[in-house]
């Protein structure tokens, strides 16, 4: 059965859930990909201020296609997480506490997830139509002139994810493979 949870993160919610836990994630999302990401850190490094609030937002890898009339956005299937590798520390030591996307993660990444407490969510990917059935609105946040790459709100009802990490560094794409191979001897 699928665990409810509300974006804005909090640290015991995060702290709570496990690799391979099935989630249907509400509430705020933000968008970003890696050149979002480079300018969030640029800012981190001049201690200038987010462009929204980072303490406990779940950041949602994705550059989502252009909305059809009477849609909030198009298609929003998740991108490949590992390009988001060398600054997702960065925010996670600001507060971040929740990451979606798909494919695998550095160990740089892992060691920060368990130092912050956060989350790394698997999205299906190629499933970008109908993950973006679940997102109500899309609110331009910064950084417009990266188009479909913008940082975006979003606001989400009961996104369907998979707890690929957790906050221990369990790693599902690790742990899964195991039981598969031990399960097929």
């Amino acid at each position: 059965m699928a665990k409810l949870i509300t974006a804005p993160l909090d640290r015991q919610t995060a702290r709570s859930l496990r690799a391979g836990d099935s989630v249907l994630l509400s509430g705020t999302v933000y968008t970003a990909r890696d050149a979002a990401h480079k300018r969030l850190c640029e800012l981190a490094a001049k201690g200038r201020p987010m462009p929204f609030p980072i303490e406990g937002a779940v950041i949602y890898f994705v550059g989502p296609t252009p909305a059809r009339p009477g849609q909030p956005i198009g298609s929003a299937g998740p991108t490949t997480s590992y390009r988001m590798d060398a600054y997702s520390p960065t925010l996670l030591r600001l507060g971040q506490l929740g990451m979606i996307g798909k494919g695998r993660r550095g160990p740089e990444v892992i060691e920060a997830m368990k130092e912050a407490g956060a989350v790394y969510f698997g999205a299906i990917g190629g499933a970008g139509a109908l993950l973006a059935q679940r997102i109500q609105s899309a609110e331009l946040v910064c950084y417009e002139d990266l188009g479909t790459e913008a940082v975006r709100r979003l606001e989400v009802e009961s996104l369907p994810l998979t707890v690929v990490i957790d906050s221990l560094g369990n790693n599902l794409y690790e742990t899964g493979r195991a039981a598969y191979l031990a399960a097929r001897r």
